[in-house]
């Protein structure tokens, strides 16, 4: 199974057509604000394992090279060549590699995992912009990459972020400038309920072990000034441990 070409498209075009200037894309906050926060809940495993860690649907890179500061080992990957000449562009020392990915693709999924073993994945804020038909791939390839020894960090808007986007996207003066070119591309962004995402990674064979909310961050702002900011989820998950066996 793998996306569809509209979606494909979609993303394509978003990151051909999106600003080079930091913090222009609605979701791309400073990592103080993103990758950061989130880090501080499981920075123990990341390190403590030595495992890889894979940032899944890296964009331009931004989260990714914090990331990369602080992990021996960090892989971007994108389904967007054009996200990934960006994140190239703006890490020219190389601290991340950046490998172009459908992530519903087991084929591809699979050769990923042979070839960096079981990692760490952190994932912010892809299913809820995945299409309906490929939520469930999606998290298997990340149960993929997982493997035995890996965790998920996942970061997802939560149900109601929906109407707080809902109200942007419908404001009398229209939708603030950065939400614009996400709505114009036909990306629709917090259309996946809170238990569709436990229900994905359950399905995927991954046992959550750790789970609570925190504000995602944009880059926009309201007319009085306030950051914007919207309710998220967040969990932990991995495979659970194997049961000993029963002696007979």
């Amino acid at each position: 199974m793998s996306v569809t070409e509209r979606y494909k498209g979609a993303w394509e075009s978003f990151w051909r057509d999106a600003s080079d200037e930091p913090g222009s894309v609605f979701w791309d906050a400073e990592p103080a604000l993103a990758v950061g926060l989130h880090l501080a809940l499981f920075a123990t495993e990341l390190t403590a394992s030595g495992l890889p860690v894979v940032d899944l649907g890296c964009g331009n890179g931004t989260q990714t090279r914090f990331l990369a500061d602080r992990c021996p080992k960090v892989v971007g990957v994108d389904l967007s060549a054009a996200a990934l000449d960006r994140a190239r562009r703006a890490d020219p020392a190389g601290r991340a590699e950046y490998r172009q990915l459908d992530a519903t693709d087991h084929r591809q999924v699979h050769e990923l995992h042979a070839e960096l073993g079981d990692a760490h994945v952190y994932v912010r804020g892809v299913l809820h912009q995945s299409e309906p038909a490929d939520r469930q791939a999606l998290a298997d390839g990340i149960a993929e990459l997982v493997g035995r020894r890996g965790r998920a960090f996942v970061v997802e808007p939560s149900e109601r972020a929906r109407p707080v986007l809902r109200g942007l996207a419908e404001a009398p003066a229209g939708p603030p400038p950065k939400l614009v070119p996400v709505l114009a591309h036909g990306i629709a962004p917090a259309e996946v309920s809170d238990a569709a995402v436990r229900s994905c990674v359950a399905a995927a064979g991954l046992a959550v072990f750790a789970a609570g909310e925190l504000p995602l961050i944009t880059t926009e702002y309201t007319p009085d000034g306030s950051r914007i900011e919207l309710p998220s989820q967040w969990l932990v998950a991995g495979r659970p441990p194997e049961e000993p066996e029963i002696l007979r």
